[in-house]
């Protein structure tokens, strides 16, 4: 089986916290053999490189601008677009699943194009959706870094199976 492919998004900025959890995600993600892939920049995305990094797991950053020195020093696959935000979609769609780790508008337009695409979303203290007055439950809530990862891999799988089907 191809090596599953798990999108760990969240804010450029985010707190010690989102830090922490993006790094024990990143390390989890690395112990079960998946590939990180992110927008390949600061906050939350540096976190989960780094865990990653440290736990011998390979990561892909998926860059808004024209220079891989853009980058940070985690990332070992550095993807250069050139289009801002719009490689969010990039992200998403490369993705067997997406763990959300805290964040702020980008981070909630990567959960819509990924939950537009039929790729499951896992969240870690991120975004609650709502239409109208009711609760929207599309967002598989964990409460640990390592559930969250546990039910990506999971979702991955599944989504990965029906698709090949």
């Amino acid at each position: 089986m191809d090596k599953m492919i798990i999108a760990v998004i969240g804010g450029s900025q985010c707190t010690p916290q989102e830090a922490e959890a993006a790094e024990a995600v990143g390390r989890e993600l690395a112990r079960r053999g998946a590939i990180l892939v992110c927008g390949g920049r600061g906050g939350v995305m540096e976190a989960a490189c780094r865990g990653a990094k440290s736990g011998g797991g390979q990561t892909v950053g998926i860059l808004p601008g024209t220079h891989r020195r853009e980058a940070n020093p985690y990332v070992d696959i550095p993807i250069v677009t050139g289009l801002g935000e719009a490689r969010n979609l990039i992200i998403v769609r490369s993705a067997d699943a997406v763990i959300a780790v805290g964040g702020e508008y980008g981070t909630l337009s990567e959960i819509a194009f990924a939950l537009k695409s039929g790729v499951p979303v896992v969240g870690l203290g991120t975004w609650e959706l709502s239409k109208g007055d009711r609760q929207v439950e599309v967002i598989v809530r964990a409460t640990s870094p390592v559930e969250a990862v546990e039910r990506a891999i999971e979702l991955g799988a599944k989504r990965s199976s029906a698709i090949s089907r």
